[in-house]
């Protein structure tokens, strides 16, 4: 069954492609609908459809743009437009098709099976990639994954000690005197670390929380297990005793 988002400004134009798609009978079905833009992205960061069947002429955010915004790109697109003077465009941002309006039920058929086309081709090395950087396993989180420098590195969280930052690279400092130099931001590490178990504690710093030995409270210096001193900036010294 495939799985298809629509957005469209026009809840007319929602309904219209909804009914043309549950009666096709195609084996798709309308997981959800938008008709506001930015309200779609925000859902497609976490939930990846089989199919999206996009508007182009929005007035917030046209089609193209909305294109541009998505953080995954892996399924395919079905530009939905009134002017077919949008088609080629719409090939050049690599729309699998595009549908005039009104749809007519042909074209939609055909636009279905290139679809099953495209969702049938083998794995892509992108498409693999991102179920890497997402895969949580079975339990709970036991690892983390790091895209850096071409390359995916997997890294126990319980190995990790902290993290420290140095511009655009940052150092995971690790059990047994190990440490890994990556190119990423503290604040990209900071996004991809479990937040109950990791703190940054100063602009500079990650700490793992399950690996401080002390907190100097009048110097504000924890003292990890490593014995490390890591510092602990004013502004965030409440926030992070609320942790304990």
């Amino acid at each position: 069954m495939i799985k298809a988002v629509i957005v469209d400004d026009e809840k007319k134009a929602i309904e219209s492609l909804s009914w043309e798609l549950n009666h096709c009978k195609q084996d798709i079905e309308v997981l959800e609908s938008f008709d506001q833009p930015e309200k779609a992205l925000e859902y497609l960061k976490t939930n990846i459809p089989d199919c999206l069947f996009l508007d182009i002429q929005m007035p917030t955010m046209d089609g193209f743009q909305f294109i541009r915004e998505l953080e995954i790109r892996n399924f395919p697109i079905v530009i939905t437009t009134a002017y077919d003077e949008y088609a080629i465009e719409a090939l050049k941002n690599e729309a699998v098709d595009y549908l005039l309006k009104p749809i007519d039920s042909d074209d939609l058929y055909e636009t279905i099976k290139k679809v099953k086309k495209y969702n049938s081709k083998p794995m892509s090395i992108d498409k693999f990639e991102e179920l890497l950087l997402n895969f949580k396993g079975n339990r709970s989180q036991e690892k983390v994954t790091i895209n850096s420098d071409g390359k995916l590195i997997f890294i126990d969280i319980d190995d990790i000690l902290f993290v420290q930052s140095d511009g655009n690279y940052s150092t995971i400092f690790l059990k047994n005197n190990q440490k890994k130099v990556i190119t990423k931001k503290l604040k990209d590490i900071n996004a991809i670390l479990p937040k109950n178990s990791f703190f940054r504690t100063h602009n500079s710093f990650i700490v793992n929380l399950n690996k401080i030995k002390e907190f100097l409270k009048t110097e504000r210096y924890l003292i990890m297990e490593s014995n490390h001193k890591i510092p602990v900036a004013r502004q965030r010294k409440s926030e992070f005793l609320d942790k304990f």
